[in-house]
């Protein structure tokens, strides 16, 4: 591996442990939209996506059109369940500690600006990132497009040869190779690590590990 200069992390599933718990109230309002999917296919389909391609989704299947408002009625599911059961990822906290010394940061995720720093803001990670968060909501398309991690690496001036990205979706890391950079699939969440094997991507499942991975934790 050349030289790091700026790691890219997902939120949901890499800093914040939201992925079961958001695909549990998924498969619930899911349900009651009428589309029955178990947990396992709900991450295949939908983890490391966008909100408004999971509603593409729901509308196709379903074969018409949501209302504008469709999600009012789930919202309050989400929120309380976050508000009460969420967490930082297992070992994030240190792994960023000793990842900052010696690179940039920023979250590079398919989550709305205000649903991030909500998350972040949860868990007691908002202020290590403030103004360093990049939204799919700033790009034409997202994860499995390189557009998000792109306009992440140009917002912080760094090459993407020089950038690596922190994901735990198979979305993600496709994302990150189409956008010419290193990609670190972290699969001790939901997502096995097979989906996340392939070319220019390491898989591990100890985010304690990462700063060593990355190069990092001897700098």
């Amino acid at each position: 591996m050349g030289p790091v200069e700026l790691v890219i992390f997902d939120c949901d599933g890499v800093l914040v442990d939201s992925e079961k718990l958001a695909v549990r109230v998924d498969r619930h309002v899911l349900s009651e939209l009428g589309w029955d999917l178990t947990e396992t296919e709900i991450v295949h389909r939908f983890v490391g996506r966008s909100a408004a391609h999971f509603r593409q989704e729901v509308e196709a299947h379903l074969g018409r059109p949501l209302a504008d408002d469709w999600e009012t009625p789930y919202q309050a599911l989400y929120d309380e369940t976050f508000e009460r059961d969420l967490e930082p990822v297992d070992g994030i906290v240190s792994a960023l500690e000793r990842i900052v010394a010696a690179a940039a940061t920023c979250v590079a995720s398919s989550g709305s600006h205000a649903k991030i720093r909500r998350s972040l803001g949860l868990t007691g990670l908002l202020r290590r990132f403030d103004d360093r968060i990049f939204s799919a909501s700033d790009v034409a398309e997202g994860k499995p497009a390189p557009d998000l991690f792109l306009h992440a690496a140009a917002r912080m001036g760094v090459p993407p040869d020089r950038c690596v990205v922190i994901e735990d979706s198979r979305f993600g890391v496709a994302a990150a190779r189409a956008a010419g950079m290193r990609a670190f699939g972290y699969s001790g969440g939901l997502t096995p690590a097979e989906w996340l094997e392939g070319e220019n991507t390491t898989v591990f499942d100890d985010m304690e590990r990462l700063p060593e991975l990355l190069g990092l934790s001897t700098r």
